[in-house]
């Protein structure tokens, strides 16, 4: 019944924040992480983190994924592949190399200092999908490189963190995994272009309620289970299975009819969890080097994304968008901190600095976002 409580006040307090944020003009998704804060042990400890709410997190941002590949236009993520990984490979080695250095200087031994690079190169598409949903950006030629971006970012991440793990003699089968992603990468080429067409098409004569809802999600869970059995994201197998399902015909029908249990009941939880393991306790001391951490994380993502879309001739503010686009850290910055404090290469002090961090620039890439889509000299960038 506990866990019951929790999520009622989550869905609550959710609402309510998505209101006060729709009437003040503040992006959604900020008014739930701020509410998130306030709900968690850091200030009223109205709701702790559990087993159970963890595990509905994870399906809110696995749908969440889902719903941005649906949302995807598959042709325009093709055309502009050269400059997502651009901006993919220069937002990870950018961040990498600068917090590494930086946490260097601070008197961090190299273990740490480069697990600061590591947690820093990450980014978290969950957020920013989130914004580009609300302002209607996804299928825009910047929406395109920052979904195309972030999942290649995310690959590079988890490779990284792959091997920096391996290389501390934590990991014994870094070379089978390694061919395992590449395997589950080609096998992903597969599902878009032949599976999902043959599924739905020997699926027709079944006469089930919401069928093809059902199929699309066993399709979403099996390739988020396949991506985690190889050491990536969940996210990245729910992402391209949204984008496989995005080419049917039935892809609208099936978008209206998860959106509605997505954007009511897990979403929400996912948002409001990402905030749960923030802490206060001994913060006060640290407020300069969290504010120079906050603003470096910042530059790092925004600078080398800006500098790669403008190589390929996008406009200064779609070069912005790009860079802001890939500012949030998130849950996949979450997750690689948890990792760290498991396998003892950060303090439980370091933990909370970093969560912190990544907090902050959660909370702070949507603002950059809105502003940019809302500024009056916005040109247009959305695909008809």
């Amino acid at each position: 019944m506990s866990e019951l409580i929790q999520i009622t006040i989550i869905l609550l307090a959710s609402f309510l924040a998505t209101s006060f944020s729709k009437s003040f003009g503040i992006p959604a998704v900020v008014g739930q992480l701020l509410v998130g804060i306030l709900v968690s042990p850091a200030i009223f400890g109205l709701v702790k983190q559990t087993e159970i709410l963890h595990f509905l997190s994870e399906i809110g941002v696995i749908l969440l994924m889902f719903l941005a590949g649906l949302e995807a236009d598959l042709n325009l993520l093709k055309k502009y592949l050269k400059p997502s990984l651009l901006v993919a490979i220069s937002g990870v080695m950018v961040p990498l190399l600068f917090f590494t250095l930086y946490t260097k200087t601070l008197g961090y031994d190299s273990n740490t200092a480069l697990f600061y690079g590591i947690v820093f190169a990450a980014t978290s598409v969950s957020i920013t999908v989130e914004v580009l949903q609300e302002y209607g950006k996804v299928k825009s030629k910047a929406g395109a490189v920052i979904l195309g971006a972030a999942v290649a970012d995310d690959i590079l991440a988890v490779l990284i963190l792959s091997f920096f793990i391996s290389s501390r003699g934590d990991s014994s089968n870094f070379s089978l995994q390694i061919l395992g992603q590449v395997i589950f990468l080609v096998f992903l080429f597969f599902v878009i272009k032949y599976f999902v067409p043959v599924i739905f098409k020997y699926t027709k004569r079944i006469q089930i309620f919401a069928k093809n809802t059902s199929i699309a999600l066993i399709i979403c869970f099996t390739l988020a289970i396949l991506a985690d059995l190889v050491g990536m994201s969940s996210v990245i197998g729910a992402f391209f299975a949204g984008l496989a399902i995005g080419q049917t015909s039935f892809a609208k029908d099936i978008e209206h009819s998860i959106s509605t249990v997505a954007y009511t009941f897990f979403i929400p939880i996912f948002f409001v969890s990402i905030a749960l393991p923030i802490s206060f306790n001994g913060m006060v001391s640290k407020i300069g080097t969290i504010t120079i951490f906050t603003i470096l994380a910042v530059l790092t993502k925004i600078v080398p994304a800006y500098i790669s879309g403008r190589a390929f001739n996008f406009s200064k503010k779609d070069s912005l968008v790009i860079g802001s686009g890939m500012v949030s850290r998130g849950e996949m910055a979450l997750i690689v901190v948890q990792i760290g404090l498991d396998e003892k290469i950060i303090s439980t002090q370091i933990y909370s600095e970093l969560v912190i961090v990544i907090i902050l620039t959660t909370i702070i890439a949507p603002f950059i976002l809105k502003y940019l889509f809302t500024s009056s000299n916005t040109n247009g960038t959305t695909i008809s």
